[in-house]
């Protein structure tokens, strides 16, 4: 796929909330996320955009405006400090471009590379475009969870990738 012209990845910053909130109050967006109460957007958006005080939080740009945001939720004990979990979320009006694509090889890349992680998971819902991507990225999966949410009444399975760098 051809890069979006103008398209840079970029460290998160705080005032990015701002358009991370507006992505998870989108109803095309909250298909694929747990979210969609305003308490429930808000803890999430706060909790994505803390991360980026430790640099594991990427915003994607096209021409200076954010379209796109990963995040490496890194573990905070020892252990379990080898592996992280991970969201990506892209702008309605930019899906397709491939900001998802250039966000998730970035993310790999900072994990591995920055972080010294060994592997990433991300939970995802059936039939989510995503799971396409994280195919091509090397994602495996290894669970699924069926019913595990709904919403207006239907029900959609819950399926976790991972990918050992």
């Amino acid at each position: 796929m051809k890069e979006l012209e103008g398209l840079d990845i970029r460290y998160s910053h705080l005032p990015d909330a701002a358009h991370l909130r507006d992505w998870l109050k989108d109803p095309v967006v909250q298909t694929w996320f747990p979210v969609s109460e305003e308490k429930e957007i808000e803890d999430a958006v706060q909790c994505w955009i803390g991360f980026s005080r430790y640099a594991s939080s990427l915003t994607a740009t096209v021409e200076g405006e954010p379209c796109g945001m990963g995040t490496l939720f890194l573990m905070p004990y020892r252990k379990v400090a080898h592996h992280c979990l991970f969201k990506v979320v892209v702008d309605p009006k930019f899906q397709r471009q491939g900001i998802g694509n250039s966000l998730l090889k970035n993310l790999k890349h900072l994990a591995k590379n920055y972080f010294h992680l060994e592997l990433m998971h991300i939970e995802v819902f059936d039939a989510n475009p995503f799971i396409h991507l994280l195919q091509q990225h090397g994602f495996q999966e290894f669970a699924r969870q069926e019913r595990f949410v709904k919403d207006k009444g239907k029900y959609s399975s819950r399926i976790l990738y991972e990918c050992y760098l």
